[in-house]
């Protein structure tokens, strides 16, 4: 099947995962993903609250404008005082307003008089429900509050901290292997590497990229060299254990590119091999019968980076049970983009001048380290498209 944007590509693939399983905790929500609504417990607020510092009025003694005395107070974290028959209750942000008090006139709108009070409004600047938080009006109880498939922050904990929920249904980490490939490719402790061999950059910048979410647990970093049989093995047993196979390298055609033929023996259903973007066109994706990813992508780094950032982490997100997984993300106006077009989605590394502001980064192809280092993310220019946009920006 061909696929002319990548987020179609997703959407195919996304279709073949299976989302991981749900587990409850009472700790360490923040960064997972929510797994069942949040519904209030009670009324938000709980009762009728005043939103400012001032007196509790009644709506009968706006006509008169005569001084009128302060009979209580009501202060917040304390229960509602009792009504009084005539005048006014001082009363505090957050404190309860009792039946039968109208509205809240701020304390700056009134001309205190020790015991007294004067309204310096006219009775037509003052409308019942003035600076009065009724009760239930954030949200009703039984009502929901937070829906699943939300990242956990710190606004949501206290969305949930309000309600009184602490036990919560989250799915838990997606479980992925990195496997970077090559017999060019080495871990060089002390030694340095010789002129035909190649540290392993590609497991630090997928490694990283991963490692940033909660929602991600990396449970193997492997490298194979370019052999079928320890390929081949490799998966087979790392699938035992993982949600999700990330590999670097041996997807193209060469010779010893062994990457797709061993996912077909253990078999993976290929949904792309190959797709119109730049740099990485030769990824490929696959899902097995029980629904776990198979990303293969390209062994260049700028290509394994960018592909792991744009194919690799929607894909997790899908099955960590995100609901918006498909990238949200800004855009960016790019200075001095030159007239180049190309037939395919052209990912292309940026660096931010400004606030929505990038430009590219120059680069000598999708091996340059050095470009890829001093990049902010990259811009998806559509096919035969250029310009300054603006393009979507995907940050590192």
């Amino acid at each position: 099947m061909k696929f002319k944007f990548p987020n179609d590509a997703l959407i195919a693939l996304s279709k073949e995962l299976q989302p991981v399983e749900i587990e409850s905790l009472d700790t360490s929500h923040s960064g997972r993903v929510l797994a069942s609504a949040v519904i209030a417990d009670r009324d938000s607020p709980a009762a009728n609250v005043s939103a400012m510092d001032g007196y509790a009025i009644r709506m009968a003694q706006l006509s008169d404008k005569a001084v009128l005395p302060i009979m209580g107070e009501s202060a917040a974290g304390s229960p509602a005082p009792e009504m009084p028959s005539h005048g006014v209750l001082r009363i505090f942000t957050g404190a309860i307003v009792p039946e039968g008090f109208d509205a809240v006139v701020k304390r700056e709108d009134t001309e205190e008089l020790g015991s007294e009070i004067r309204l310096k409004l006219d009775s037509v600047e003052i409308s019942k429900g003035l600076h009065i938080r009724r009760a239930g009006e954030n949200a009703s109880k039984g009502s929901t509050v937070l829906n699943p498939g939300i990242e956990i922050n710190g606004a949501h904990k206290a969305t949930m901290a309000n309600f009184g929920c602490s036990t919560i249904d989250i799915y838990r980490p997606v479980r992925v292997t990195i496997l970077t490939t090559g017999n060019e490719v080495g871990t060089f402790q002390k030694e340095d590497p010789m002129p035909w061999q190649l540290r392993n950059s590609n497991r630090e910048s997928i490694a990283t990229l991963l490692a940033a979410p909660n929602w991600i647990s990396i449970v193997s970093v492997e490298h194979c060299i370019d052999d079928q049989k320890q390929l081949h093995d490799t998966l087979a047993d790392r699938l035992n254990t993982s949600d999700a196979i990330l590999m670097t390298g041996g997807v193209s055609m060469g010779d010893y590119d062994y990457v797709p033929d061993v996912i077909k023996d253990l078999g993976g259903n290929v949904v792309f091999h190959g797709l119109p973007i730049r740099p990485g066109k030769p990824v490929l994706g696959a899902a097995t019968d029980n629904g776990k990813l198979l990303l293969g992508l390209p062994g260049n780094p700028v290509s394994a980076t960018i592909g792991c950032q744009r194919l690799g982490m929607p894909l997790l997100a899908y099955m960590a049970g995100k609901r918006d997984w498909l990238p949200k993300v800004p855009v960016v106006r790019l200075q001095n983009s030159g007239k180049k077009s190309i037939p395919l989605n052209w990912l292309r590394l940026v660096k931010l001048v400004d606030n929505g502001v990038a430009e590219p980064v120059i680069t000598q192809g999708s091996g340059d380290l050095v470009s890829l280092g001093n990049s902010h993310g990259f811009v998806e220019v559509p096919p035969m498209q250029n310009g300054e946009g603006p393009w979507p920006f995907f940050p590192w």
